[in-house]
């Protein structure tokens, strides 16, 4: 117990300070609405329960036999937010500023999978479960090891999906206030395009992974 509340305290820290997975929620909630932010953060959260489950069947044992497989990610992950600033680039392009309408255009549905793709391509997150859970495992436990990194991952999904989703929709509610206004859409979305542009730029250039 004394592991498991020091690791909830750890994540907690974790996840209110800003990172990729947040920008990226608060990104959808600004150019899509409030749903879209909630939808991008359940994204977020599946993505994570897959590399929770990945963890716990030995991923690290895999990534020891194939290394040039986070390179393989890194390049999917750039390409992934690339492809998401383009898309928002354009929208802005294509919007009018005489059009202060809330953004319908959107799928949430491919918003989710964008998220959940994003988050699988995101090498960080990898690592992080490998240098990170295991901190908090304990061999003298009565659960065996694969138990303890998916319950870890159960806590850690539970108070990712409440910080994230939070942010996600109360940037879609000041987007909401905002495109009231002519004008404001086209800078949203070129506000999007930056951030989904500069995560492609971090991950592209960022040397630890």
């Amino acid at each position: 117990m004394g592991l498991l509340l020091a690791f909830m305290a750890a994540v907690t820290v974790l996840s209110v300070v800003p990172g990729p997975d947040m920008f990226y929620v608060v990104a959808n909630g600004i150019s899509a609405g409030p749903r879209a932010g909630l939808v991008a953060a359940c994204g977020m959260s599946t993505g994570l329960a897959v590399h929770t489950v990945a963890a716990a069947l030995g991923l690290s044992v895999l990534l020891h036999a194939f290394p040039f497989a986070l390179d393989v990610i890194r390049v999917l992950g750039i390409g992934f937010l690339l492809y998401l600033a383009i898309s928002a680039l354009r929208t802005s392009m294509s919007t009018s500023d005489t059009t202060a309408q809330p953004i319908a255009g959107k799928s949430l549905g491919r918003i989710y999978l964008l998220a959940v793709l994003t988050n699988l391509a995101n090498p960080k997150v990898i690592l992080f479960y490998l240098a990170f859970f295991p901190q908090f495992t304990s061999t003298q436990a009565a659960w065996p090891m694969s138990a303890q990194l998916l319950a870890l991952g159960a806590v850690f999904i539970a108070i990712g999906i409440v910080v994230d989703g939070t942010a996600g929709f109360a940037a879609g509610r000041l987007s909401d206030l905002l495109l009231r206004k002519p004008g404001v859409r086209r800078w949203l979305d070129r506000l999007s395009a930056a951030v989904f542009g500069g995560l492609a730029v971090r991950l592209a250039v960022d040397d630890s992974v």
